[in-house]
């Protein structure tokens, strides 16, 4: 048996003006996918458990489906078999981070499932081959789509800073709270929308996505230094500069205003909008608040630390 997990990710500032070569930010997360590799003689068994990924058991071999309710995670790990020509083998996927919502679980699982299934073969891939072997997985699964920032994320952990090439930052861990509004977002129309408008006016957008990007460029150091006060006065100004792009939702500002109203220190959109997930910026000790209101608002909510570990091999537990 081999097993092996990788994080999920928040995108922390720069969502869509990263699409036109603005610099943006990004953090693994806490939450995390695991993949278990079995020896399985005569099968080619895809299963999958945890708390967002509904149960789902696919024989690759044979096409028979063990239990009718599918996954989104088949699709990587199916991918990722194929990568290898894999065969005799059982893959079991287990996930703690929402599928659809901004958080990186394609990436994790495309990240956690490769790392396992090589080492279980014999193979011992270097990280940064795990990584870019990951985004192509990704990337064909997605039918293009696939920012090379979540498998860098899931692969690496840490923090990174994207503006063309991916470059990692060392910055210390940041206390978050994530909240999900559990409407599943569509990346690739939400990014072909803001691109559709920076067409028709790119003397409006253009100067947008400056802005963004110049947030993006001070965060990292307001990170560093701790100051969280003003990293969340420019999470409120990030939110605001993407609500002008139209990737807004009532869910999501439900979610946003009920965590500044609690005290956070600065709230905004996660990841491409149009629902998905909000971060939150929790004040001295008032992180149970925020999360309580933004239950309250209809929003799934939990804790979450930014710049957490990346993919690892793990022991059976």
């Amino acid at each position: 048996m081999t097993a092996a997990s990788a994080p999920g990710k928040v995108i922390l500032f720069g969502e869509h003006a990263v699409v036109s070569g603005f610099p943006a930010l990004g953090g693994a997360i806490d939450l995390r996918a695991r993949a278990k590799v079995l020896d399985c003689p005569g099968k080619l068994l895809i299963e999958t458990e945890g708390l967002f990924v509904s149960g789902f058991s696919l024989d690759l071999l044979s096409g028979q489906v063990l239990c009718r309710q599918a996954s989104h995670a088949a699709r990587y790990v199916s991918a990722v078999l194929r990568e290898f020509d894999a065969s005799d083998l059982s893959i079991r996927i287990e996930s703690s981070i929402p599928p659809a919502s901004g958080l990186g679980s394609s990436a994790a699982i495309t990240v956690a499932c490769l790392a396992a299934v090589s080492r279980h073969l014999g193979h011992d891939l270097p990280a940064k081959e795990v990584a870019a072997l990951s985004h192509r997985i990704e990337k064909t699964v997605q039918n293009g789509l696939g920012s090379p920032m979540d498998t860098a994320l899931a692969t690496f952990g840490g923090y990174l800073r994207v503006c063309r090439q991916v470059e990692p930052l060392a910055l210390p861990p940041l206390q978050m709270v994530v909240g999900d509004t559990g409407k599943p977002h569509d990346t690739r129309q939400q990014v072909a929308g803001v691109q559709a408008l920076k067409e028709r006016y790119p003397d409006l957008v253009n100067p947008i996505f400056q802005a963004i990007g110049a947030i993006s460029s001070r965060a990292a150091g307001l990170i560093e230094e701790q100051n969280l006060s003003e990293l969340g006065a420019l999470m409120n100004a990030n939110h605001g500069l993407l609500e002008a792009l139209g990737v807004g939702s009532r869910e999501l500002s439900e979610l946003v205003y009920a965590a500044r109203n609690s005290g956070a220190l600065g709230a905004k959109i996660t990841g491409a909008g149009g629902g998905g997930c909000m971060i939150a910026l929790p004040g001295p000790g008032n992180g149970k608040a925020l999360i309580a209101a933004m239950r309250q608002a209809r929003g799934r909510a939990f804790p979450a630390v930014a710049g957490c570990e990346g993919v690892r091999m793990e022991a059976d537990t």
